[in-house]
């Protein structure tokens, strides 16, 4: 390439926009596409992105239109970072526009609802690209701490390991360190699920339950997300790394995460159109585990907290009556 790789982030959210920053200061030019003209024209004269992260300056090589054509010109890589729900009706009007050899990046941490397809599934299906083609970043990423530089891992996974040392090579900073992996399935569910667990612990949190709780349900919560993966043909040593193990602990451990603030009005006892009412970003567990609730299901995979989540986020279940019947199941031996 003669000129800087360029990157086109489609989603002006938190974690768009920080990645965006992320690819700028490794030295991309990078466009931000967002749906709002106001949002685009406050990236492009205040370098700010007053909504999803204020008082944090972009960089200059970060810029922002309402035009996907624009974002797309010439693009190495398409960050796609919309909700993902969202992904599939987007993505259908953006891939006619799509370069004919851009590396396409799924930031999202979610299962589609209906179809059970991780984000990478419905990125080739719907821009019509090979696996070799879609890449996943994924890790222990709060968007506001990597935004203000503080230091982070991640993992850049791809089919193809040559083109996740492309995408790595062009996000490396002094402060976020990418590393490769070519299982995209296990990386994938390590992101999908542990939204699903920040939301029980957050759950369990805002009851006041403790600090022994907590550890409890990451561990068996990270249990339940391996015996997915297993089933699914993950490697099992992915849920131990920075897409598994570090996920989980960030998301369940920090007022950052949305779906463990999300959990936690939960369990305080407000109601989910309450708690919908008073989170301003996209909670994407909340959704998502019904999807991954689906997902065990066609594989014929027991995931208790995944199933006690959706009793309480959509059936209604009170927190009280599902934490009875979790710490009820019947005794059974650990690794099992």
């Amino acid at each position: 390439m003669t000129h800087p790789a360029r990157a086109a982030v489609f989603g002006t959210g938190s974690w768009g926009t920080a990645f965006g920053t992320v690819l700028a200061d490794a030295g991309c030019e990078v466009t931000l596409w967002g749906r709002r003209a106001e949002l685009a024209e406050a990236v492009n004269t205040t370098r700010t992105n007053p909504d999803y992260l204020p008082g944090i300056e972009l960089p200059e090589g970060v810029r922002a239109t309402t035009d996907p054509a624009e974002a797309l010109d010439g693009a190495d890589f398409t960050v796609l970072a919309v909700p993902s729900q969202t992904l599939r009706a987007n993505l259908a009007a953006w891939a006619p526009l799509l370069p004919p050899d851009t590396l396409l990046v799924s930031l999202m941490k979610g299962v589609e609802l209906g179809t059970a397809k991780r984000m990478s599934e419905v990125i080739e299906e719907v821009a019509g690209v090979p696996a070799e083609r879609v890449a996943v970043v994924t890790g222990p990423n709060l968007a506001r701490e990597i935004a203000q530089r503080r230091p982070a891992a991640a993992v850049v996974a791809c089919r193809d390991e040559s083109a996740a040392q492309r995408l790595q090579s062009h996000c490396h900073t002094p402060y976020f360190r990418p590393y490769t992996n070519t299982d995209v399935v296990g990386c994938e569910l390590g992101g999908a699920v542990k939204n699903v667990i920040g939301l029980a612990v957050g759950i369990a949190d805002g009851m006041g339950l403790g600090d022994n709780a907590k550890g409890s349900l990451i561990t068996r919560g990270l249990a339940e997300t391996t015996r997915l993966g297993l089933a699914m043909g993950a490697d099992p040593l992915t849920f131990s790394g920075l897409a598994g193990l570090g996920d989980l602990v960030a998301t369940c451990s920090s007022p950052l995460s949305r779906n463990h603030t999300f959990g936690t009005n939960l369990g305080k006892g407000m109601t989910l159109q309450e708690t919908i009412a008073v989170t301003r970003q996209t909670a994407e567990g909340v959704k998502s585990c019904e999807s991954v609730l689906d997902l065990a299901r066609r594989h014929g995979v027991d995931m208790p907290i995944t199933e006690t989540v959706v009793g309480i986020v959509h059936d209604g279940k009170p927190p009280a009556v599902a934490l009875k019947e979790l710490m009820g199941r019947s005794a059974k031996p650990e690794r099992r």
